[in-house]
């Protein structure tokens, strides 16, 4: 039976996404090789430039990938217009519960940043600023409304991103909390670092 066209190359493609993923969060963007991601993909070196230009193409796409999947997931998340604390608690929950399915792709769009060429960290910035800006939003509506007090709301969402994005680099799904309590627990410490 005759292979469907493109799909070799998909799988190909498909799997070198996911050895650079493994080797990035594993070793750090700098120690891994092209070589290396070839012998963990299971194609020749050669072989692998069909897919991608470069080591730098490759982290900018894994990055790329990830924030454009955060964002749409986020849009797809009801967050109320017109009660700020409770769109501040669905983001709150929101942002844990995703980022804990992806703690590789989360540690490398953290800590691999400053690999990025500088056209590269423009792209990715200018998606981490949107996503930024939907929580800063939140805050803003908040404080507008009186029931939200962040002193400066860019900086609290910052701060805010930070702190539940750390979750990642801890939570084992079977430890003392779920997932589920941690999210509560996350969210008053939230609400109260706002003042809501």
């Amino acid at each position: 039976m005759a292979r469907p066209s493109g799909s070799s190359t998909a799988s190909t493609a498909d799997r070198l996404r996911r050895a650079a993923l493994t080797l990035f969060a594993r070793h750090g963007y700098a120690a891994v090789s092209m070589r290396q991601i070839a012998a963990e993909t299971g194609v020749q070196v050669g072989a692998l430039y069909n897919h991608v230009a470069d080591k730098q193409s490759l982290l900018a796409g894994l990055m790329h990938s990830h924030m454009a999947e955060l964002l749409l997931a986020l849009d797809a998340v009801a967050l109320p217009d017109d009660d700020p604390v409770a769109a501040l608690e669905a983001f709150t929950r929101f942002h844990i519960r995703f980022h804990s399915e992806r703690p590789d792709e989360v540690f490398i769009s953290y800590m691999e940043l400053r690999n990025l060429s500088p056209a590269n960290f423009a792209e990715i910035e200018a998606l981490r600023g949107r996503y930024e800006a939907r929580l800063g939003a939140i805050l803003e509506a908040g404080a507008a409304q009186g029931r939200m007090h962040p002193e400066d709301a860019k900086l609290t969402a910052l701060a805010i991103i930070a702190m539940l994005t750390g979750v990642t680099t801890w939570f084992r799904a079977g430890g003392r909390l779920s997932l589920v309590e941690i999210e509560a627990r996350y969210w008053e410490m939230v609400r109260r670092l706002v003042a809501a």
